[in-house]
């Protein structure tokens, strides 16, 4: 399946001033019950990255203190729209294992997902008949 680039707006979860990471999943180890079971790249939370869609992202995240941190880690799927979906969350020192096959599926089915086209939005409104007949005459073209 085709990806395309997008922008990502990447959340952080927790306290910005604990540890917090996201990672592009691209396998999950099924004989691996801890963080080390991921496997993909790490990329920066709290802001906008450019991403290939459709992404599967695991999100990581403590709040508390340095002593007694509180984790949450999510999985969610970077759409080609440009939006993340959540699909499942967990917390405590067994994150990594309560998510791992959610992951899994998610990692198994995401990247063999179409890309589809929205569907008419009042916001198509807010552009000209002359764009909208050029990209009209754009697509006529390439079928």
């Amino acid at each position: 399946m085709d990806q395309v680039i997008v922008p990502i707006d990447v959340p952080i979860i927790g306290d910005e001033r604990r540890k917090n990471w996201a990672k592009v999943v691209t396998n999950v180890d099924p004989d691996k019950s801890d963080g080390w079971a991921y496997e993909g790249d790490f990329i920066d939370v709290g802001g906008i990255v450019d991403l290939a869609a459709p992404a599967v992202l695991l999100i990581y995240g403590e709040k508390g203190s340095r002593t007694n941190p509180q984790i949450e880690a999510g999985a969610y799927v970077a759409n080609t729209d440009g939006s993340i979906t959540r699909h499942a969350s967990a917390s405590g020192r067994t994150w990594a294992r309560t998510l791992r096959d959610s992951i899994a599926d998610l990692v198994a089915n995401a990247y063999q997902q179409p890309i589809t086209a929205l569907e008419w939005d009042p916001r198509l409104t807010a552009y000209s008949d002359d764009a909208l007949a050029e990209e009209l005459e754009r697509r006529q073209a390439s079928s």
